[in-house]
């Protein structure tokens, strides 16, 4: 069964990410494998807190950077303790003209694992990706949430799944989720 809190963000995350022709695509995941169903041409799943992007670029056996046309990031970045650093080091790898699309929470209970540190709003994430380097007219971010849904959220066994009466409208005042996407400039790769 679906979580309430994700129905809403993965359908619209997957028409961005199915607009992007996943099969010409090099994908990287940060703790997850959601974005492998979407048929990417490689996928490769980097387990978070034993691969932090805090700490730089990943790198191969070899010492050499990894590159990637895409990184995804579903319900992570929250947990990431310096997560400007860790969006400017995902930019680091990709390559020129690749995307970062991201995932967060908003209104939802404090869950450490290992730790929770931090909560954006729709613009919060697009100013988060403005400010490490993604390209401004580029970004597209979005959120949902309602009031009811909410309350679902503190319930005993959180998080929710999802059921057939709940309402899935939004009330763009009270955010429950909220998810970004945006591109690094296509020119040379000077983040290297």
């Amino acid at each position: 069964m679906a979580s309430l809190n994700r129905i809403v963000m993965q359908k619209i995350s997957l028409q961005w990410l199915e607009d992007l022709e996943p099969a010409k695509l090099d994908a990287a995941e940060i703790s997850g494998n959601w974005g492998e169903r979407l048929g990417f041409r490689s996928h490769r799943a980097f387990h978070y807190p034993d691969n932090d992007p805090c700490t730089g670029p990943f790198r191969d056996e070899a010492g050499k950077k990894y590159k990637f046309d895409i990184i995804l990031a579903n319900q992570v970045w929250e947990h990431i303790e310096r997560p400007y650093t860790a969006t400017r080091n995902v930019h680091r790898m990709l390559r020129p003209g690749g995307w970062f699309w991201l995932a967060v929470p908003f209104f939802v209970p404090y869950h450490a694992v290992p730790v929770d540190c931090s909560r954006w709003s729709a613009l919060g994430l697009k100013n988060l990706l403005i400010e490490a380097g993604f390209e401004e007219d580029s970004i597209m971010s979005a959120q949902w949430g309602n009031r009811a849904a909410a309350l679902r959220n503190l319930e005993q066994d959180w998080p929710p799944e999802a059921a057939p009466d709940d309402d899935l409208t939004n009330d763009p005042e009270f955010p429950l989720v909220a998810w970004a996407m945006g591109r690094k400039p296509a020119g040379r790769d000077a983040s290297d």
